[in-house]
């Protein structure tokens, strides 16, 4: 099953709910910074990951955003950021 990038960001109004998000995208994510994750998923993880995301927020007051990047594009860098590299595995913990 073929995985694509996907780019998940996140602005969370309450610490706690902030602290429930980062948790879980954290088991998904090949890397990132603070509110933003990249990560390589199939469609199958991808619903997953977005019914559970609906479930951690309150749709009133925060916003989770979710980008794909096509598999064509170039990623550009700065500073002492590494482009992300689709792994040889991946481990759900």
């Amino acid at each position: 099953m073929p995985r694509d990038l996907y780019i998940i960001a996140y602005d969370i109004s309450e610490e706690r709910r902030l602290n429930r998000v980062r948790e879980y995208l954290k088991a998904f994510s090949t890397g990132g910074q603070k509110s933003v994750y990249e990560c390589f998923l199939t469609e199958g993880e991808l619903y997953e990951v977005w019914r559970e995301l609906e479930g951690l927020i309150d749709p009133e007051e925060d916003r989770v955003h979710c980008f794909r990047l096509h598999g064509r594009s170039r990623v550009h860098t700065l500073g002492i950021a590494v482009p992300p590299k689709d792994p040889d595995f991946f481990y759900f913990g």
